[in-house]
């Protein structure tokens, strides 16, 4: 696009070109790295030249990968990707000539993950174990430091050699660039540490040592840690002055990273209000002078276009939003904002799948990283085919259907489409999921699929409609109490207090230890301060300071933000701690958000009775007594499929997907996944 045609855009700013001298990136936006788990899988890098090529055509405007480590030390884990051989080198071309042939360009991430490691050839700048790690590392000698500078030159060569235009070096997030500059992990005495002209010694080594190796005309992108958000870490004045020295060595964009992987201050979760960073980004433009990148909770182009527009940035990184949509800034030159599938920051299928040892995908978008084996292909045979159920699964499996070319028909009982999707927007910081309802209605339009709201359908009706297919996304049913007093007007289900709005007391029992019962005490102890929204509040909340006037940005939590205005108890059946079913990079949140605002939580516990006194429980062989004025039940759903057995009898092809299907934990993304898997198939 030319200049003069992006001046006529919506988005004049963030869809401008970035002129770097020897090259020129489309538009201001950058695909943050994101490790995916392809590059450890067999046939993986095919799969991945699929991935980036598809977001190279959408228009990212630069592509970063995930991290590739400089040596075996630096690795994720072992067997993990690195670069230190033309072999590995050889590997990558057919991720850039496919980048290259859909008009995009792309860097590769160098990580040396240091003491987060997970193998016993984990090295740190001091043996300091990282809290969030069961391997403690081994102290680089002096000599091993030299080395490793040497490493990553030699990988950023090997990484010209496979076609990348440029790399970006890893020096945020906790990893071992970090960890040298930090006091909290380096107590070294020697020309590595000590005074902070030691400490930052080696970033700056690294990058005038892969600047060397690869000459002028190439990137270098330096991700620099703005907020630590640790104890020990950097203060705003170390921050600037890495910058301005890794300004001076060579690299030519500078990325920003908020956070250690240790810290305890959410970062990129669901919580965190969107663009919540960006103020701390548009402190260190001011002080250096190359192309500056703000990131993390970036999931729009409006407020891409607000951020560069007002001059927090020079360029905006998003990963998990290309993860949702491919065609994201190619949807916004063609001023189809509405259609783009916007990431809800859940990290149900993306981070939580890298931490769990999972291929990455994305909850609202299940073709994430699965390019080469789930595709919407247009069907030569059209049929007519009915879904119930307006719930994720539905919304799902209607769109891609409509899509390939069917004539759908989606009915559901309620007003409005959405289903358990309405239930977990009601949760304080969840109403992200106002995107993904408002991005399948958009679609159903789009695809012209009929949509019948308001209407129990009955199998009569389905079979008199003539449909050759019937899909079944009704959903759950909630499972009561049955002990005496379970029918009481006092026992409420999750959804008549979320959904339903019925009145809740001051003192609540909360039936249920998984993430429905996580939800509901989110709900009923929230004090109305609505912090995901405010970027002020949440730092309040959190403990950290956007002005970075302290050192890492730490600072005293607000006691006002833990005030709840119930009491409330949470019970389970099981033994053990809460929260086991918790998202492994979220769940953290919620348990820290419950543990302060004074949740109770009593496990291994039987249930009695419930009357006049509150919920009889018994717990190590004593009946106890909670006062309570309401019980709310969250211990499980039964699937809904009153259908099934009538259509089946009369001959149809029925298709279960969704809670109708399995009602364990309410699970949008096997929802989404299993109506878009039906849907390319039928």
């Amino acid at each position: 696009m030319s200049d003069m045609a992006s001046q006529h855009s919506r988005y004049p700013h963030f869809l401008e070109p970035l002129d770097l001298g020897y090259t020129r990136l489309r538009n201001r936006s950058i695909m943050g790295s994101m490790h995916t788990a392809l590059e450890e899988t067999e046939g993986g890098f095919k799969r991945l030249a699929a991935f980036y090529a598809e977001r190279a055509r959408g228009e990212a405007g630069l592509i970063v990968t995930g991290g590739i480590a400089p040596n075996p030390a630096g690795r994720v884990f072992t067997g993990a990707a690195k670069m230190d051989t033309e072999h590995e080198s050889d590997e990558h071309r057919v991720i850039t000539e496919a980048v290259h042939a859909n008009g995009g360009l792309i860097a590769m991430q160098i990580l040396h993950t240091g003491r987060y490691g997970y193998h016993r050839e984990a090295v740190g700048a001091s043996e300091i174990q990282a809290p969030i790690n069961f391997v403690k590392p081994k102290k680089m000698t002096s000599e091993e430091v030299w080395q490793t500078v040497a490493d990553y030159a030699t990988c950023a060569k090997l990484a010209q050699r496979a076609g990348y235009d440029g790399v970006e070096i890893m020096g945020s997030e906790g990893y071992l660039i970090n960890q040298f500059t930090a006091v909290r992990t380096n107590n070294r005495d020697d020309e590595w540490g000590g005074s902070y002209e030691k400490r930052m010694r080696f970033p700056i080594e690294v990058v005038k040592a892969v600047r060397k190796a690869v000459g002028e005309k190439f990137i270098i992108i330096y991700r620099l840690s703005l907020l630590d958000l640790v104890d020990g870490g950097s203060s705003w004045e170390e921050v600037v002055e890495l910058g301005k020295a890794i300004e001076a060595a060579g690299a030519t964009i500078i990325n920003t990273g908020i956070g250690w992987h240790e810290a305890r201050i959410p970062t990129i979760a669901m919580v965190v209000p969107r663009g919540a960073f960006s103020a701390v980004t548009a402190k260190l433009k001011k002080e250096v002078r190359l192309p500056v990148v703000t990131s993390n909770r970036i999931n729009n182009p409006e407020l891409a276009e607000a951020i560069i527009a007002r001059g927090d940035a020079d360029l905006v990184s998003m990963a998990r939003p290309f993860l949702a949509d491919a065609e994201f800034v190619a949807k916004a030159r063609a001023d189809k904002g509405h259609l783009i599938n916007t990431c809800i920051a859940c990290n149900q299928a993306c981070l939580d799948h890298t931490f769990g040892g999972k291929l990455t995908s994305c909850l609202v978008n299940p073709r994430a990283c699965n390019e080469t084996n789930l595709n919407y292909v247009k069907t030569a045979a059209p049929k007519k085919i009915a879904v119930v159920g307006a719930g994720p699964a539905g919304l799902s499996a209607s769109t891609v259907l409509a899509e390939r070319g069917h004539n759908v028909t989606l009915f559901d009982a309620a007003s409005k489409i959405g289903g358990q999707l309405n239930v977990a927007r009601e949760i304080p910081s969840k109403t992200e999921f106002d995107e993904t309802i408002r991005y399948f209605g958009n679609m159903l339009k789009e695809h012209n699929v009929h949509v019948e709201l308001g209407k129990k359908v009955t199998a009569a009706e389905l079979v008199a409609g003539g449909f050759q297919e019937v899909i079944l996304a009704t959903g759950i049913i909630p499972r009561k109490l049955a002990i005496p007093g379970g029918d009481s007007v006092r026992v409420l289900s999750y959804l008549d207090v979320l959904r339903d709005k019925k009145p809740v007391g001051k003192n609540v029992a909360i039936v249920g230890g998984g993430g429905i019962g996580y939800d509901t005490a989110l709900y009923l102890t929230d004090g109305g301060h609505a912090t995901w929204a405010k970027p002020d509040e949440f730092a309040k909340e959190w403990g950290f300071d956007l002005t970075v006037s302290t050192r890492a940005g730490l600072k005293e939590k607000s006691a006002e933000h833990k005030k709840s205005p119930r009491s409330v108890t949470m019970f389970k059946r099981s033994k053990g701690k809460f929260g086991s079913t918790l998202g492994k990079t979220t769940g953290w949140v919620h348990k820290i958000t419950l543990e302060e605002r004074g949740v109770a939580q009593v496990s291994n516990v039987t249930y009695e009775k419930i009357d006049d006194q509150g919920l009889h429980y018994g717990l190590k062989g004593e009946t106890k007594v909670l006062p309570c004025d309401t019980v709310v039940v969250c211990a499980g759903q039964e699937p809904n499929r009153e259908l099934e057995a009538p259509l089946k009898d009369a001959g149809i092809n029925v298709h279960i997907i969704g809670g109708a299907k399995e009602a364990g934990e309410l699970d949008a993304k096997r929802a989404i996944a299993e109506g878009a898997e039906l849907g390319a198939r039928l």
